[in-house]
């Protein structure tokens, strides 16, 4: 496959173009980017006395809960968690908001986010509960705060783009990639901290969480909040063994992060996740301009101009 049809597939992967629901949702409620807590962020930042609050949830497609409840209790959690790590802060607490036929309906999804819980040492502390509803449903909130922000509007020209991901995992379901079900407990809760620590050293201040857009449509949001370019190198991403490349370039990781830092930084910032066994490596670097370019070689090819076909349409840094 040629680079160029790559990039056309990628445009058009449902995944990546499922986010543009984004532009529609906060044009009806007439917000954009600087409205209060930045909508376009992994979590909403609400300044306080010597730090931030920081507030994010998710809703969880019915189709996902119905084919694996546990696990969609457990990703309530950890993708919760993740957010508020994305923006350097570390959670605080969790409430959830499930429908259900019945209890034992809920049950599996309950003990999922029980797990989860557990195992990060975040606790639920509420939400609501229908028993009587036709069929299950799934969304969870979380509370965090922040001494230090990382943000997707402050990535700048000549900045490094990097790609930390947890290879140690597989598959659950979908292009849902988890590298946490089998990692004890200490280990999830010092990964998470890797991320406000990076944010408190002063070593990053532009980032996101690798979200249901992978990789590039992660890469495009943050380009289009922080009203710049990038290019990506598709020669320094490297998969898991027996993955396809095109596949992990949409895929969804438990443990996924983009960051943006300057040139004499990267090197410190990437041993702070190599040092855990987690990968780390600059794949491309932030340009002028609004294109999000793919290289491979001395191949070029445009994946998407936010410009000309805006993507969260937010306004980003100049709103």
């Amino acid at each position: 496959m040629s680079l160029q049809d790559l990039a056309k597939r990628l445009n058009a992967h449902p995944a990546i173009r499922s986010k543009t629901g984004i532009a529609e949702a906060t044009s009806l409620l007439g917000l954009n980017a600087n409205s209060a807590g930045r909508p376009g962020d992994d979590a909403a930042p609400l300044p306080r006395a010597g730090g931030y609050d920081l507030l994010a949830g998710e809703g969880f497609i019915p189709a996902f809960v119905k084919d694996d409840p546990w696990f969609a209790g457990w990703c309530a959690m950890m993708v919760n968690l993740s957010d508020i790590a994305a923006m350097g802060g570390r959670s605080v607490a969790m409430v959830d908001h499930i429908w259900a036929p019945n209890a034992d309906a809920a049950a599996p999804v309950l003990q999922g986010l029980r797990d989860a819980s557990e195992a990060y040492g975040v606790p639920l502390v509420g939400g609501h509960t229908n028993l009587n509803a036709a069929d299950l449903g799934l969304s969870a909130s979380v509370f965090g705060r922040a001494n230090a922000l990382i943000t997707s509007f402050d990535a700048t020209v000549g900045d490094t783009l990097i790609a930390v991901i947890d290879h140690r995992g597989a598959y659950r379901n979908f292009d849902n990639f988890c590298a946490a079900l089998s990692a004890p407990p200490d280990r999830l809760r010092g990964d998470l901290e890797i991320l406000p620590t990076l944010a408190e050293s002063g070593l990053t201040r532009a980032g996101k969480d690798i979200s249901q857009g992978g990789i590039v449509g992660t890469a495009l949001m943050l380009a289009e909040c922080s009203g710049v370019g990038i290019e990506i190198d598709l020669s320094a991403i490297a998969p898991p063994a027996g993955i396809p490349k095109k596949r992990w370039l949409h895929s969804f990781p438990s443990f996924g992060y983009l960051l943006c830092a300057k040139p004499e930084n990267v090197a410190k910032i990437c041993e702070h996740f190599t040092r855990r066994d987690i990968h780390a490596a600059a794949i491309g670097r932030i340009t002028e301009g609004s294109a999000l370019t793919l290289t491979q070689g001395s191949e070029t090819a445009l994946f998407w101009d936010h410009a000309d076909t805006p993507y969260l349409n937010l306004g980003g840094q100049n709103a």
